[in-house]
């Protein structure tokens, strides 16, 4: 029988970080480093959890600093939107390269 073990869980966690900062470093739109963000953050969620759950004692530690990087994600998604639509309102445009167009 297969038993999943921390092990699994920290593979799994390193594989979606890779994933995560090889689209960070690849993409040109702020849409898709966005997305390589919240890869990176639900890795450490991932192995904030299986640290938690294999720790023993009953620690919910993990799960409550997974709960806040959460809450982090959800305004940092929030706030890049924002300023992802005032970027393609003053440039017609996504891609971060053309940032520096925007003093200001």
């Amino acid at each position: 029988m297969l038993t999943i073990g921390l092990m699994h869980y920290l593979v799994v966690g390193t594989v979606l970080f890779c994933m995560g900062l090889f689209v960070m470093m690849t993409k040109r739109n702020a849409i898709g480093i966005l997305i390589g963000v919240e890869l990176v953050l639900n890795s450490v969620n991932i192995n904030l959890v299986a640290f938690s759950r294999y720790r023993g004692g009953g620690a919910i530690d993990g799960q409550v600093f997974a709960l806040f990087v959460i809450l982090l994600a959800a305004a940092e998604a929030a706030l890049a939107v924002a300023i992802c639509m005032n970027f393609y309102k003053n440039l017609n445009t996504i891609d971060v390269d053309r940032g520096n167009a925007l003093h200001g």
